[in-house]
């Protein structure tokens, strides 16, 4: 009883462990597409997650689950999975839908073992292992793990059960293949077995991805479950095989890698350098495109400087900087073409053309700048100007005003005739005055709106000067209007009277400021003394109106019919010269007008001449104190960074000197046509000629003291590329070192050969120094004495390499050959010392199991094919031996000893291999027979069990025909019992 209640015990221990490990197992492969389960026996009972865990591992689609939660429905769907098995050749025993449904746990369990044995464990095979039984694919696991822990002598795998406990052979498999995850594998011991196993089952959880199917506890036990141990492997056996595929791959693929790595930094640094160039052309031309300029003149000008120097300053560096990317594409792509790579294209918005196309961009951007400041400082002056004449013209109104408030503000106008015609005469007078000062009023009040319009930034003033003039103005018209109305008749001819003489005052006065100004001494202020003559223009034209209404009025009263009772104001002549006088004034005025615009016009292009005149002497005279540098540079370098410098100059001067031209052929246009200036143009003329020939001249003499200093120099610069190169040479040739080994010595050999190719074809790079250098001296720097000095230095030095390199050749060869003779032989000794273990380890008189003994026998078998190809090696080394002997080598002594050694250690090794195949022989029989015996035995056993199963069947339908297929089954299989029975029975008598 107790027996029974043991074997029941462990039962369900076994059945515990196999479900955790094969729900695990299951939930593994369903986390691929989002699924899981719980519970292995309920959670596979409606049958879709066993027909998506069979499509994962197939990789083949099977028909849809049938939706619903019935009982036939969940029968359908494991049909389904049943039918997909036995397509797929799969023998489920005894296993019907209705076992799955009903939550069986050792049919489910072994529905579980099934699918493993055929998707996990059918196809592995190793070398002669090519059967697809089970048995065949289970051997071909258990030798694959006894051939990757064959190196740790700690680990002897003999089975799927007890061999594991100690949790060693676990972590060898993954020190086996990833060495660098278990460092410290040489200090685990068989007897901290839970420390061993967490380890291992931890690292292949959380480094290597592997699920946990298993904990310390399932495996540190008496009885080790078999199938969940298998189930562990083959999931490892997957993953490491899966493993060496891509470190072959990989393997394939660095030496790729490594050659375009320079390539690829390369092209960061091209991507780095435009990102970082486009970068600055973009926030530049946000800032160039940035409108929002101070309100004043001053600030103005000062962001107009502030551009100048971006120009002067920032800008040039930049512009190398775009240069130098091209030549690094450049670079980049022809080496590329030399790897015989696709060469390397920027991606869109890294390339050259994108570079240009935003350097355009950034060229607008300044155009557009520059012409925004300029036309902002225009309007600046222009809004200074219209304040400056605004201030004026009201004081001027203020004026009036104020007087003309104090000329009508009396309301006394006399008790006779005269007096109130004597008023009547002032009353039109003041009323002429008004209404001509109403159009300058509003002038001035025009020019107010306009710089309110303009955004005047001093606006305020003219604000309240503006409320003042039109305040006085609307007191005035009160008065006027008020006076007016006290007067009923008004005097015509005395107020064209008026007219006149004001319209000839008013003429006076332009005249006396059209001849104020002093033109050929304000010639740099043309444009100032044009827009005054501008508006005494608009005056004239105000005249030109008021002169021919005055001259209507003054003409009504030379009519004689025109009195009062005979009486007339003026006589006809008086009226008469009074319009000849102002009609002979305003001719004159328009004469002088005239002429005077003719000559700020010539002044204006004066004026400019006189700058652009100005601005090509500035240049000269700078280019010409850089020209008497003294200094010619220290180095090819520095002689190389002033020469591209003169370079820029003179390019700079050609295009100067089209300039130059035009400023020449200007002058001579004004000398021509009589300009008031031409002896003044004529002097600056023949100045800047004498400077500019003063330049040209300069230029020539520095341009070839560059030359011929820098010739000097790159003479000893290539001279001390030469001896630095040779004193490279030097050191590879004098060189002790022989290599540690034949593959050092040869490596060395062939270094040294492409050192003595260098060396020859040197000899053609001495010569063309010799050659091109020395010709590109002048003859007195040829003959100095360190010329001469250093060309001999090299001719010596250069023959004392060539004997060097002879000498180390000889001595590469003779270490190449002892080098060689002790590889090989190290190479057998070891080769025999490791199978000297390795016999040691195979003793088949000690072993009881024939699985263990097959292993033995396999490893044996091997091991003969190993001997047999080193007996050839054994006697090539003979061979060679005898050869360096024969040969007189130095070291014949020594080569003898290591021979006759090796001849020994192979001698011995044969005698043991003969003994050990006679044990495994002898052996191996009487083991077979034992194993048949037990597995015979097991086989009856299992038979009887399927027999007792039968008896808990129900008496339905169903269970006498799953009874009545259990039966038919065994009566087949006890036939083939029966047949081995007889055979042992035969192999026993």
């Amino acid at each position: 009883m107790f027996e029974r209640t043991r074997i029941q015990v462990l039962a369900d221990e076994r059945g515990h462990v196999q479900k955790k490990t094969f729900t695990k197992w299951v939930n593994s492969h369903l986390s691929r597409v989002g699924c899981r389960i719980t519970d292995l026996y309920t959670d596979l009972g409606d049958g879709r997650m066993l027909i998506r865990l069979l499509e994962i591992l197939s990789g083949e689609r099977l028909p849809k689950a049938t939706r619903g939660k019935m009982r036939i429905h969940c029968l359908e769907n494991v049909d389904k999975a049943i039918m997909f098995l036995q397509e797929q050749h799969v023998h489920l025993e005894n296993i019907g839908a209705h076992d799955i449904v009903d939550g069986n746990s050792s049919l489910i369990l072994g529905l579980m073992w099934t699918i493993i044995l055929r998707f996990q464990i059918q196809d592995i095979t190793i070398e002669e292992y090519e059967s697809t039984e089970t048995k065949s694919a289970k051997d071909a696991l258990l030798l694959w793990c006894q051939m990757k822990t064959a190196d740790y002598s700690n680990v002897n795998v003999r089975n799927f059960t007890s061999s594991w406990k100690d949790g060693l052979a676990f972590c060898a498999l993954i020190h086996k293949h990833r060495p660098d995850l278990i460092p410290q594998f040489k200090t685990l011991t068989k007897e901290n077995a839970n420390h061993n196993l967490q380890l291992a089952f931890d690292i292949c959880e959380k480094r290597l991805g592997i699920s946990r199917l298993l904990d310390p506890e399932d495996v540190n036990v008496e009885y080790v479950d078999e199938k969940s141990i298998i189930t562990y492997i083959v999931t490892l056996y997957h993953y490491f095989s899966k493993m060496k595929n891509d470190s072959v791959q990989g393997r394939r693929l660095a030496k790729v890698v490594g050659s375009a790595l320079e390539s690829e930094k390369m092209a960061h640094e091209y991507e780095r350098l435009v990102s970082d160039l486009l970068a600055w052309i973009d926030q530049t031309i946000r800032t160039l495109n940035d409108r929002q300029f101070p309100n004043s003149l001053a600030r103005v000008q000062e962001k107009l400087l502030e551009f100048n120097r971006y120009r002067v300053i920032d800008k040039p560096p930049r512009f190398a900087e775009k240069g130098n990317l091209e030549v690094l594409l450049f670079t980049l792509q022809s080496k590329e073409r030399a790897n015989q790579q696709i060469p390397y294209q920027p991606r869109e918005g890294k390339m050259i053309s994108d570079i240009n196309r935003a350097w355009e961009n950034l060229e607008r951007a300044e155009h557009e700048r520059e012409l925004a400041l300029r036309e902002e400082v225009l309007r600046q002056e222009r809004l200074e100007q219209l304040a400056t004449k605004f201030n004026r013209k009201a004081g001027l109104r203020e004026k009036w005003l104020t007087d003309s408030e104090k000329l009508v503000a009396s309301d006394q106008f006399g008790t006779d005739l005269t007096s109130v015609e004597a008023a009547f005469k002032k009353q039109e007078a003041i009323q002429t005055d008004i209404a001509a000062f109403e159009e300058r009023l509003q002038n001035i009040m025009a020019i107010a709106n306009e710089l309110k319009t303009e955004d005047y930034h001093d606006f305020a003033t003219i604000e309240a000067r503006k409320k003042n003039v039109e305040m006085h103005w609307e007191y005035l018209v009160s008065l006027v209007t008020k006076r007016r109305q006290c007067l009923e008749l008004a005097y015509n001819l005395q107020r064209v009277f008026q007219e006149m003489q004001y319209i000839y005052e008013w003429i006076t006065d332009l005249k006396w400021r059209l001849k104020s100004d002093d033109i050929e001494k304000n010639v740099m202020s043309a444009d100032d003394l044009l827009q005054r003559h501008s508006l005494i223009e608009a005056d004239i034209y105000i005249i030109d109106e008021r002169l021919k209404r005055a001259i209507s009025d003054a003409d009504e009263y030379l009519n004689p019919d025109v009195n009062i009772d005979g009486y007339r104001p003026a006589t006809p002549e008086e009226i008469e010269i009074r319009i000849h006088n102002l009609q002979k004034a305003y001719e004159e005025l328009i004469e002088l007008a005239r002429k005077r615009r003719d000559l700020l016009e010539q002044a204006k292009i004066l004026s400019r001449f006189y700058s652009d005149i100005g601005d090509a002497e500035l240049w000269i005279d700078e280019k010409q104190q850089a020209m008497t540098s003294p200094d010619m540079g220290h180095d090819v370098n520095s002689t190389d960074s002033l020469v591209a410098k003169h370079k820029l100059v003179e390019t700079d001067m050609t295009t100067r000197y089209g300039q130059l031209e035009t400023l020449t052929s200007q002058g001579d246009t004004m000398i021509s046509q009589g300009h008031f200036a031409s002896k003044k143009i004529n002097e600056r003329l023949d100045t800047l000629k004498s400077k500019w020939d003063s330049l040209i001249g300069m230029s020539s003499n520095r341009s070839k003291n560059l030359n011929q200093t820098h010739d000097y120099y790159q003479f000893f610069s290539d001279a001390d590329d030469i001896d630095t190169w040779m004193l490279d040479m030097l050191k590879l040739v004098s060189s002790e070192d022989i290599g540690r080994d034949e593959s050092s010595a040869q490596t060395l050999l062939k270094k040294h050969k492409d050192t003595q190719d260098l060396l020859d074809n040197y000899r053609k790079t001495i010569d063309g120094f010799k050659q091109t250098n020395l010709q590109t001296l002048s003859p007195e720097k040829q003959a100095l004495p360190d010329v001469q000095q250093r060309l001999q230095s090299i001719e010596r030095r250069y023959v004392e390499l060539l004997e060097l390199s002879k000498l180390r050749k000889q001595k590469l060869h003779d270490a190449i050959s002892l080098f060689r003779l002790l590889a090989d032989a190290d190479n057998v000794e070891a080769w025999i010392e490791e199978k000297e273990r390795f016999l040691a380890t195979l003793d088949p008189t000690q072993v009881n199991d024939i699985e263990e003994l097959e292993v033995i026998k396999h490893r044996f078998d091997g091991f003969e094919r190993d001997m047999n190809s080193t007996a050839s090696k054994v006697a090539i080394v003979g061979h060679q031996a005898r050869t360096l002997v024969q040969n007189d080598h130095p070291n014949s002594q020594e080569i003898l000893d290591r021979i006759n050694k090796l001849n020994h250690n192979w001698a011995q090794l044969r005698r043991l291999v003969d003994k050990k195949r006679e044990d495994l022989s002898s052996t191996f029989g009487v083991q077979t027979f034992h194993i048949e015996c037990n597995e015979t035995i097991s086989w009856i056993q299992d038979k009887i069990r399927i027999i007792q199963s039968t008896e808990d069947l129900g008496r339905d339908l169903g269970g006498v025909m799953t009874m009545q297929r259990r039966l038919s089954g065994l009566e087949r299989d006890m036939a083939a019992i029966q047949s081995k029975l007889d055979q042992l029975e035969s192999e026993a008598t």
